[in-house]
């Protein structure tokens, strides 16, 4: 058996680069999946999207996948499918569940087919975990048991012997269409501890009939659903599972479980290959490693994706945090899986396949796990994006880089990363780019994102953002102000303002004798920090939480006071859950739903925004304010009435976040 810190240290990325493997070898080479050749060993695994319409494949979700079929990744697996209609919560979502459905299918089969990529789809049942339908009303969630969802607050329904049929026939009718519409396999999702993966538990499914109680009485609902699958399918598609290695619930199942699984199922000859994720819905800090953020480990499916390859003869992917190429080709060669889930470094570079192929891995933009236009966009309801490459999502306005009509000289203002995006962009369609950082580095507020704990990949955006304005010849000036006077006399055609913001340090309250310290100053570390901190957190963001780890971690006291119902209330959800663990760990205090009002000497004084009383905090040594940004707005004023055409993007308009910035960066160095 392999030791976990084994295969962690194999693929460490320091250990990757020290390593003899020839880069792609392996990654690059084709591979058996049942009856299906696929050109190469790098997944897109199945992740929702938000890009389908009506329940269907639409020309937006159409032309995403097809991005990454182009780019030269060797198998899509598409989103999870419902086969029931009470699973169904958002238009935007595939439903698979009337033939309606099959001739989206085949435009999509028949577009990723052009672009020699294999295509999977996956069939879902959500089971006790899920709460709306697409009409907004909670449903009466079927599980194993009645069993009340924690995260989901809903309290459940124990399915009858003809629920159970009934769900056995929709997954084989799911799957019919799917055969009809082109694809190449079908996967049934048994993972995340959906409804599968609840009969499967011995803590959650304590049925007393044929499909509860002994583990072959656990596994039946999924033997007869791969049995009826493939009786719909035949032996011409593949067909597999996506279990979770470790549930990482108090409810799930763990690694000893899914071993046996795979192993049983593997032996039965029931599947072509084994899908091998991590996390679960079910519980909010399992629910984080379905989309682990920087701060996880990388990897976290290959230990026991390599146990399960070592007791089954088909195929096993590995997925979770497989950033780069380097990474998969040690997973690959050192034996610990057949294949690689890339999801994320596919949704952030398209082309990273072809790269590879190319032997131009410094070209490829890498995945920071920052989760901020992926995951996040889906639970805030939008069509998938990333920060670096808001293309993603957006093919169809911004798939093409289309030559400029003419060529301009344009200067850019400002090197953080919407000012490189702009230049970038620009420079790529023909035109001369110049940009000028005040600064010494690029990068803006990245250069200071990075310093919080556990953030420093963040700072992989400027690295990322640098090579592609290398690549389209911008010419980049650093330790240069700009003025009016400057641009004059440079007399460009266009000027992209992309100044940035500062941190707000003023309309503080009634301070009397108090130590405050502004956010920016406390991350550099260049005041002094007493012992007892309160850190009043206009924003909800990572700054507030960050800091508190950070100050916490160096054992002084703190209290995090926010505006929001909840520390983080405004970044990813993921990345905020596992931040609030972290500091209910650090023996953090929250205070959520207050407002800065004053201090004086040790004394804060803070209002509940529910209720209007005080919150008075005493024995306070420093105060922490994070108030937010102000715009550095200050040239675009000054260019008033200059002859040329001039365009502010990102916080010197309004301060937000790198999302925005990038993608007014994409707009405006897209129209010139």
């Amino acid at each position: 058996m392999l030791d976990l810190c084994t295969v962690l240290g194999a693929i460490a990325p320091e250990s990757v680069h020290k390593s003899n493997y020839r880069l792609g070898v392996k990654l690059l080479s084709p591979v058996q999946v049942g009856p299906v050749t696929v050109r190469n060993r790098i997944v897109s695994s199945g992740h929702a999207t938000r890009l389908a319409d009506n329940q269907q494949a639409s020309e937006r979700f159409i032309a995403y996948h097809r991005a990454r079929a182009a780019g030269g990744v060797g198998l899509i697996i598409t989103e999870a499918s419902m086969i029931t209609v009470e699973g169904a919560y958002s238009a935007a979502q595939l439903v698979n569940v009337d033939d309606s459905i099959i001739p989206s299918f085949r435009a999509l089969t028949s577009a990723l087919h052009q672009e020699g990529a294999s295509v999977f789809g996956q069939l879902l049942h959500l089971g006790l975990d899920q709460s709306m339908d697409a009409d907004g009303l909670r449903v009466a969630a079927p599980g194993p048991v009645a069993e009340p969802s924690e995260r989901y607050h809903t309290a459940g329904r124990a399915m009858t012997s003809a629920n159970i049929a009934d769900t056995i026939e929709a997954f084989g009718d799911g799957a019919e269409r799917m055969r009809r519409g082109g694809y190449d396999g079908v996967e049934i999702a048994a993972s995340h501890g959906y409804l599968i993966a609840q009969f499967l538990s011995p803590l959650i499914n304590t049925r007393c009939d044929e499909y509860g109680g002994s583990f072959d009485n656990r596994l039946r609902l999924l033997r007869e659903i791969l049995t009826e699958v493939r009786g719909r399918i035949g032996s011409a598609l593949a067909l597999g599972i996506r279990i979770s290695s470790d549930e990482m619930t108090t409810d799930g199942l763990g690694p000893d479980d899914v071993v046996g699984i795979c192993q049983a199922v593997g032996t039965e000859g029931l599947v072509d290959y084994f899908n091998v994720a991590v996390g679960s819905s079910r519980q909010i800090a399992a629910a984080v490693h379905i989309v682990s953020p920087m701060s996880t480990d990388m990897a976290l499916s290959v230990p026991v994706a390599a146990r399960i390859k070592e007791t089954v003869t088909q195929p096993v992917i590995a997925v979770g945090r497989i950033n780069t190429a380097r990474q998969a080709e040690t997973i690959l060669v050192d034996g610990l899986a057949d294949l690689c889930g890339m999801t994320r470094a596919l949704i952030c570079d398209p082309e990273m396949p072809n790269k590879v192929i190319a032997d131009s891995l410094d070209d490829v933009r890498v995945c920071i796990a920052c989760n901020q236009a992926c995951i996040d966009r889906f639970h805030r309801g939008h069509g998938i994006s990333c920060i670096q490459h808001p293309e993603t999502g957006r093919e169809g306005s911004y798939g093409v880089t289309i030559a400029a009509r003419s060529r301009k000289r344009i200067v850019v203002v400002g090197g953080g990363p919407g000012g490189m995006k702009a230049a970038a962009v620009a420079a790529a369609r023909g035109h001369e780019v110049t940009l000028f950082e005040k600064g010494g580095r690029l990068g803006g507020q990245v250069l200071l994102g990075e310093l919080l704990p556990r953030r420093s990949e963040f700072g992989g955006i400027v690295e990322n953002f640098s090579g592609e304005m290398r690549r389209a010849g911008v010419n980049v000036e650093t330790a240069v102000a700009v003025d009016r006077a400057m641009i004059e006399e440079l007399a460009p055609d266009a000027v992209i303002v992309a100044t940035g913001a500062t941190s707000r340090r003023s309309d503080v309250g009634e301070v009397a004798d108090a130590h405050l310290v502004d956010a920016w100053d406390c991350l550099r570390d260049v005041e002094r920090i007493g012992k007892r901190v309160l850190i009043a957190d206009w924003r909800c963001d990572w700054i507030g939480i960050g800091l508190a780890e950070k100050l916490a971690e160096a054992r002084h006291e703190v209290t995090l006071a926010s505006t929001g119902h909840v520390a983080g209330e405004t970044i990813p959800r993921y990345v905020r859950d596992h931040s609030l663990g972290e500091l209910h760990r650090l023996g953090v205090r929250l205070e959520p739903l207050v407002r800065f009002f004053g201090a004086d000497n040790d004394t804060v004084y803070l209002q509940h925004m529910a209720s209007g009383l005080p919150v008075i905090v005493e024995n306070i040594d420093t105060v922490v304010m994070v108030r937010g940004h102000v715009s550095n707005n200050s040239l675009t004023h000054e260019l008033v009435g200059f002859g040329g055409e001039v365009f502010s993007i990102g916080d010197c308009v309004a301060p937000r976040t790198v999302e925005e910035a990038v993608f007014e960066g994409l707009k405006v160095g897209s129209t010139l």
